[in-house]
């Protein structure tokens, strides 16, 4: 199994671009037009509430509502054409790096905003850690190509160094400075951003980045997206670069959540009287923060997991070993074998439940509260995760040993629609 060790001279290109962003004048506010990224936005209810916001909302775009796949794609392609013309959408005046903020309360992150030159996973200079749905990444590429855009930036991690001459140096210096805009959304997040377009700056900041690799901490499906439209077009250009956040977690640690299941048809009692035997099975009072107290309370001795839906909470833990001896692949780093995710997976949900990781089946859910409210409504039920260390996903990373897809949620993640990527103007 190949390290990937730290890429030297090769490492982060990260490219100034002409930014689109909106024109304060022309829409309500903007708060009233952004959103969390496109996967964290729980539908029905998070969308509705997203496009009533304001007209201009940038779901309109990164979640266009259509009868198929292509009408939804040539929609938001018409409607970000439309906006530009009619001057809701423009683009900067100069080619930019942005430096972005977010804070609430006593967590501060900032980070760079720009195009990132893409890499294979063996170059060593981006690292996934999970698996992607190919479902997935092929509806992001179509919506990509036909809006020829990069709506959102992903999140990327690195870890420096601690100079105060490279790119962090720039970050501070620059938050001094007054933005380009700031605002507050409603999850209580303030957000500013600055551009960096002096020519001193961004040749510090490249230096800086070169010797560098990164982790994707949120976006392997448009990641995979822009390695996909890459190859289709063969040529060198706009296509060879994608729109990322980079953020030095050294300076600004990034807090890490897990990714709960909601399994759509497995009602709650179901779900119990197939894993008796294979796990101990425990009832937990509420309420939720009392059952994730728990939960986090047996997932420092291994494997746990806390079922929700009809009939409250039940914690799983203490698996058969010789079950997991059976079902969990072997071949792999023990790292890897013991993650909660792995076991869920391969054990749970392939063996015990057996139900197939489909759309239909197994629905992923970011915010608890949510995923115990599905389960209820729907009379299914949620599995809730407890997350992995920053730690342990880098250096699975770094030996090249992906996670099961939706193995983790860092953050806080970039409000979308601060600032786009025009792919006609690179």
């Amino acid at each position: 199994m190949n390290t990937r060790g730290v890429p030297g001279d090769n490492g982060l290109c990260l490219n100034p671009f002409r930014g689109l962003r909106y024109v304060p004048e022309r829409v309500g506010s903007i708060a009233a037009v952004t959103s969390p990224p496109y996967d964290v936005v729980v539908r029905p209810d998070g969308l509705l509430h997203l496009e009533s916001a304001d007209p201009h909302n940038i779901v309109r775009l990164i979640l266009p509502q259509a009868e198929t796949p292509a009408e939804r794609h040539k929609q938001a392609a018409d409607t970000l054409e439309r906006w530009l013309a009619e001057g809701v959408l423009a683009p900067d005046p100069e080619p930019a790096l942005y430096v972005y903020e977010q804070r609430k309360g006593e967590i501060l992150q900032r980070g760079l905003i720009g195009a990132l030159a893409l890499s294979e996973p063996d170059e060593g200079v981006v690292l996934p850690h999970e698996d992607v749905m190919p479902h997935v990444v092929a509806d992001r590429a179509a919506l990509m190509r036909t809006t020829a855009a990069n709506l959102e930036p992903l999140l990327l991690t690195y870890r420096g160094d601690g100079s105060d001459s490279g790119a962090g140096a720039v970050i501070d210096r620059i938050a001094l400075e007054r933005p380009l805009l700031a605002t507050t959304t409603e999850d209580g997040f303030s957000h500013r951003l600055w551009s960096v377009t002096a020519p001193d700056d961004l040749a510090r900041i490249s230096h800086d980045l070169t010797r560098h690799q990164a982790l994707i901490a949120d976006g392997h499906h448009r990641w995979a997206t822009y390695l996909l439209l890459r190859d289709e077009q063969r040529v060198p250009g706009a296509w060879n670069y994608g729109l990322v956040l980079l953020i030095d977690t050294a300076r600004y640690p990034l807090r890490v959540r897990a990714i709960h299941r909601l399994l759509n048809r497995l009602p709650v009692a179901d779900a119990l009287a197939a894993v008796e035997g294979h796990m101990r099975v425990r009832d937990i009072d509420g309420p939720l923060d009392n059952a994730l107290d728990a939960l986090a309370d047996a997932a420092a001795q291994g494997n746990a997991f806390l079922l929700a839906g009809a009939g409250g909470f039940h914690l799983l833990d203490r698996p058969d070993p010789a079950l997991l001896a059976r079902t969990v692949p072997s071949g792999r780093p023990e790292a890897w074998r013991s993650l909660d995710a792995t076991v869920l997976h391969s054990t749970l949900l392939e063996h015990v439940w057996r139900i197939p990781d489909s759309p239909e089946e197994v629905t992923y859910i970011h915010a608890t509260e949510a995923a115990v409210e599905q389960a209820e409504r729907r009379g299914g039920t949620a599995v809730l995760m407890h997350p992995v260390r920053e730690d342990v996903v880098r250096d699975l990373a770094r030996q090249g040993v992906t996670m099961p897809r939706k193995s983790t949620s860092f953050g806080p993640k970039p409000a979308t629609g601060l600032v786009l990527r025009s792919l006609s103007l690179d």
